[in-house]
């Protein structure tokens, strides 16, 4: 089984190039993030078309997020558990039925955070306690569980191409990235990490200074797995190249294998 994660900044700027990815790579599950429309307004019948379930979980104008399945759901849960008052569409779980059992997967679109220190920052680490809360509680089940999505993390300098730009930056700081391992801690595993050290594995270039031409990129879009899904894991991957494709978003794909067969 194939999963997936995708920033696509805007579904409606972007629908051809995800069309386009989708045919070519062929994920089982897709988490999209920053939809950028409410539930109604998200274009369905071309991804319906393709064999595709469809959840959302959207936002006027900003955020959202979404998932895609060739199985269906059997359940489906938007908003992260731990503030009732928290209004922002950035997290949508569901779960599966696979021929050994079920399977969870999240899509998730972490605050950026910035400028920080600030509200905004405080507002991110609120928001990755939750997370963690999220986490431990889930993993208890011991299922195979995916935590995909854009984390708006540096894991570490090995995950950015000039680690002295982004000193100051709330993805960057030390104690965004102790919450990142606090989370990793629980008992999850970094995919793209755990199958490959090579520097320069980044997700995204800003569409500023020429981020791209000069691969000035940063890997901010993570899939994490628990025990269960890691000893299932075969492979994982960046799609970069969807970055140089027409009118592209500034993130780009990041996939996982696992050895987990449909029903």
């Amino acid at each position: 089984m194939r999963i997936a994660t995708w920033n696509v900044n805007s579904i409606r700027q972007r629908m051809d190039s995800l069309l386009a990815w989708l045919a070519e790579r062929k994920p089982d599950i897709v988490c999209l993030q920053e939809i950028k429309c409410v539930d109604e307004a998200f274009p369905r019948e071309p991804l319906e078309a393709l064999g595709y379930n469809v959840a959302v979980h959207g936002q006027k104008t900003f955020n959202g997020v979404a998932l895609l399945s060739k199985l269906p759901f059997d359940e489906m849960a938007p908003g992260l558990m731990g503030d009732d008052g928290d209004a922002q569409a950035r997290f949508l779980e569901v779960l599966v039925s696979t021929k050994t059992g079920v399977l969870r997967v999240v899509s998730l679109y972490l605050p950026n955070g910035n400028p920080a220190p600030g509200e905004k920052y405080d507002y991110k680490l609120k928001w990755m306690d939750r997370l963690i809360a999220f986490s431990h509680e889930r993993l208890n089940l011991e299922e195979p569980f995916v935590l995909a999505g854009d984390y708006n993390i540096i894991p570490a300098a090995a995950d950015v191409r000039r680690p002295d730009a982004w000193t100051k930056d709330a993805l960057f700081l030390p104690q965004t990235q102790e919450k990142f391992r606090t989370l990793i801690n629980l008992g999850l595993t970094d995919a793209v990490r755990a199958i490959s050290d090579d520097p320069g594995l980044y997700s995204f270039w800003d569409y500023q200074a020429g981020s791209w031409p000069k691969n000035d990129g940063i890997r901010i879009d993570h899939l994490l797995l628990s025990p269960q899904a890691t000893d299932r894991l075969i492979d994982a991957g960046i799609d970069r190249h969807v970055r140089s494709w027409d009118k592209p978003s500034d993130h780009v794909p990041v996939y996982v294998d696992l050895a987990i067969e449909a029903r």
